[in-house]
């Protein structure tokens, strides 16, 4: 899983790298198809902005939240790409079983 960090009128600390990284982790354990995550934080005037783009295989998910803090926006934006990632995995895993039933023979009763 590769993390790309993109500051617009902010500049990332350490802290700020470490934290998303940490919060981060808990979409990694959700899914393992994770290719790539791209995360922007930025400040509008009094709103403190977290984009993220996360490109799992076979699909791109994207979710914002903005907040006062930079720390509580990204808290709500791992929160929405956590529950994207769970849905697009239940998704998967309900086509696949649908498929199984359609290949099986169906039984006559007479």
């Amino acid at each position: 899983m590769n993390l790309n960090l993109t500051g617009n009128h902010v500049k990332i600390t350490p802290a700020m790298r470490n934290y998303v990284s940490a919060k981060l982790v808990k979409i990694k354990n959700h899914s393992d198809n994770i290719i790539d995550i791209n995360v922007t934080l930025s400040v509008e005037k009094l709103s403190q902005k977290a984009e993220a783009n996360v490109h799992l295989r076979g699909k791109d998910i994207f979710a914002e939240a903005k907040s006062s803090n930079m720390y509580a926006s990204i808290d709500s934006l791992v929160e929405k790409l956590d529950r994207g990632i769970i849905k697009n995995k239940e998704k998967n895993t309900t086509h696949r079983s649908n498929n199984n039933l359609k290949n099986q023979d169906l039984e006559h009763s007479d």
